[in-house]
């Protein structure tokens, strides 16, 4: 399981130097790699996925002090 959760801490990492130079550059790297279509929404649904199973991260740690 730990394996999971660092490949999708990367993921996440990830995602948010995407949604990072979104900000400051109003580019969306992206888009522009794969074009405005249906493997965008998936690479964004990984990201919120594994988003989400990050958050088993904080918990566990929260759990264990």
């Amino acid at each position: 399981m730990e394996g999971l959760q660092k490949t999708c801490l990367v993921f996440t990492i990830i995602g948010a130097i995407v949604w990072g130079i979104i900000g400051l550059f109003d580019f969306n790297v992206v888009e522009w790699i794969f074009g405005d279509s249906m493997v965008s929404k998936i690479v964004y649904i990984i990201v919120g996925i594994c988003g989400l199973i990050n958050l088993g991260i904080l918990f566990n740690h929260i759990e264990t002090k």
